[in-house]
């Protein structure tokens, strides 16, 4: 039987993931994470692991097709004072995952990436991801790995956990019976719900999107403001408990990211250089000392 491999497959989006993949595709389908799946269906199997071990992902990749890369430190919140996490997990981890795929020959290693990682927002998220986005690149470039990265907009759904946007926002009203967001009363984003980004993943493993950057994002931009009111009529809190912070929200965007910028750099005028001529023969004559002893 074929399989293919959810690395990250007990977090909200990768085991909405597995869950599809195993309804519609006669794969096998490898889940692995550091936390169960909560029910695991036929033709499934998990394995517990972190993707900083090289072992076990070997474990979870073997025997592979595809491998689907969801997992990360993906609460931009909590990676804003973890850098050397977010660098791990998104980064270091994702290094190993391609490292093991490439050794199994996987036909497409498939990465769950962020709009953050093209922008100048995310901060130490955005930065990772943009990093992990350029090593699957090299790997293609030098091993022929064949990769598919999505960039994903704003998920909701059943099945999210605290962190996510749109529960933070009714969890706060179930608690406090006012509505609160903190950030920007302009705010706007292109929410996705959570099957309509799996069902665009299950599709990801034709060859049509080898080697491409795919954005997942809702059709519609949505309004912050819209959204609150609707919650209002759902949760029958008053509109004039609509709350705004109108902080600044570190690390996020309005109401789209401000693309990356390249850094230019300045050339430093040297006043004085060393000869060319005459250091060149005195790295030779160095080199030369050095092989003969």
């Amino acid at each position: 039987m074929k399989q293919v491999t959810v690395l990250g497959g007990s977090g909200f989006l990768g085991s909405a993931l597995a869950d599809l993949l195993s309804k519609k595709t006669k794969k096998k389908v490898i889940i692995f994470d550091m936390k169960k799946k909560r029910k695991l269906l036929a033709k499934q199997k998990f394995i517990k692991g972190s993707i900083l071990n090289e072992k076990l992902l070997s474990k979870a990749i073997k025997n592979s097709e595809f491998v689907f890369n969801f997992a990360a430190l993906a609460d931009l919140n909590d990676a804003r004072t973890k850098p050397l996490q977010s660098a791990e997990i998104n980064l270091i981890g994702t290094i190993k995952a391609l490292i093991v795929s490439k050794k199994y020959k996987i036909k497409k290693f498939i990465q769950a990436s962020s709009i953050y990682a093209n922008s100048e927002q995310g901060g130490f998220y955005g930065a990772s991801k943009k990093a992990a986005e350029d090593y699957i690149e090299r790997f293609h470039q030098k091993y022929g790995l064949k990769y598919t990265i999505l960039r994903f907009g704003s998920l909701y759904g059943t099945g999210a956990d605290k962190s996510n946007g749109i529960n933070a926002i009714i969890d706060y009203a179930l608690k406090r019976k006012s509505l609160l967001y903190k950030g920007n009363i302009k705010a706007s984003r292109k929410y996705i719900h959570v099957i309509d980004a799996c069902n665009a993943c299950a599709q990801i493993t034709n060859s049509k999107y080898d080697n491409k950057y795919l954005n997942i994002t809702g059709k519609k931009q949505i309004k912050i403001n819209n959204l609150l009111k609707m919650l209002s009529n759902i949760t029958q809190i008053p509109k004039n408990k609509i709350l705004y912070s109108n902080k600044k929200n570190e690390g996020h965007y309005i109401s789209s990211p401000r693309k990356f910028i390249p850094r230019k750099g300045e050339n430093f005028n040297i006043k004085r250089h060393q000869d060319f001529n005459k250091k060149i023969l005195e790295q030779f004559l160095e080199r030369k000392k050095i092989i003969r002893t």
